[in-house]
């Protein structure tokens, strides 16, 4: 009888589970820029949810949120430490989000590569704050209790990421401008056509290529429509011959993965406000490609 229980139990306990996991990993993957650890982080969270007292929690969704949050926040200061000693840019892994373009969220907040990429640069609780605001609509008391605060400082948090978003992204151009934009692009980079690609680069535009030590891949970003412009034209004739490419989406936007010898070597995505292309983001680094691929193909 009481063997049952505990199976009937359990059987709940993984139905809960299910129902959240969902969100669980929309949260941590928007705080963490990385689908492996975000799935590390919704495992432990399966761990704890097992070995809970689940008879006192009330809301499963809640409790399992509030432990994959804590968890996302944990694991962002450790990776902070191994971030600064990444070699070059460090970029979010992809996510395909063309079965689920919220990816467990109520709107698809926060998902955007670029975004990733700067909310990168708030502190993991600023960062937690802003991704339970805006991208699930948390009200802030909730928030604050989740992240064991006040709720004056949870508006602060959120705030801060509201304008350190503001300060660093112009409004964003429609799906049909950026696929539009991002077509001429690539064949003025394949072609080495500089002044087609200074028409379609913004004048402050940024490249960044995440390599993580990969021969070949700049280390530092480029910066300026002239310097990126002379930067892509150079490098066309040794990257492009040979090379196809497969449209895709990625994190919401659409996306190019770029294969010489039947081997996928780079995605490249953009960003793009009505100044043009302000942000040129080139994934090169085979460990965060992998798993992105590995869901294409799922």
């Amino acid at each position: 009888m009481h063997a049952g229980a505990d199976t009937d139990s359990l059987d709940q306990a993984a139905k809960d589970f299910l129902a959240a996991r969902p969100r669980l990993f929309g949260v941590a993957y928007r705080v963490l820029g990385s689908a492996v650890e975000a799935e590390d982080i919704v495992q432990e969270a399966w761990l704890r949810w097992q070995r809970a007292d689940r008879a006192h929690v009330l809301d499963p969704t809640a409790f399992l949120t509030t432990v994959t949050a804590r968890l996302a926040i944990n694991l962002a200061q450790s990776a902070r430490v191994r971030r600064e000693s990444y070699v070059g840019p460090w970029l979010p892994e992809p996510v395909d989000t063309s079965s689920d373009p919220q990816m467990g969220a109520e709107r698809a907040e926060a998902l955007e590569l670029a975004v990733l990429f700067l909310l990168e640069k708030l502190n993991p609780m600023e960062r937690a704050a802003y991704v339970l605001r805006e991208a699930f609509d948390y009200p802030y008391a909730q928030i604050a209790e989740i992240l064991e605060t006040s709720e004056t400082n949870t508006r602060q948090l959120v705030s801060r990421g509201r304008k350190h978003l503001a300060a660093e992204r112009r409004e964003r151009a429609g799906t049909t401008d950026h696929r539009r934009l991002l077509e001429v692009f690539l064949a003025a980079a394949r072609e080495g056509d500089l002044a087609a690609l200074e028409n379609v680069l913004a004048a402050d535009v940024v490249s960044y290529t995440d390599g993580g030590g990969v021969r070949g891949a700049s280390r530092i970003p480029v910066v300026g429509r002239l310097h990126v412009s002379k930067y892509l034209a150079a490098f066309a004739p040794r990257f492009w011959p040979g090379s196809e490419v497969r449209w895709v989406e990625a994190n919401g936007r659409p996306a190019v993965v770029v294969s010489a010898d039947g081997n996928a070597v780079a995605l490249l995505s953009v960003d793009v406000s009505a100044e043009g292309i302000d942000r040129i983001m080139w994934l090169m680094n085979a460990a965060k490609l992998s798993p992105y691929l590995a869901s294409l193909r799922g």
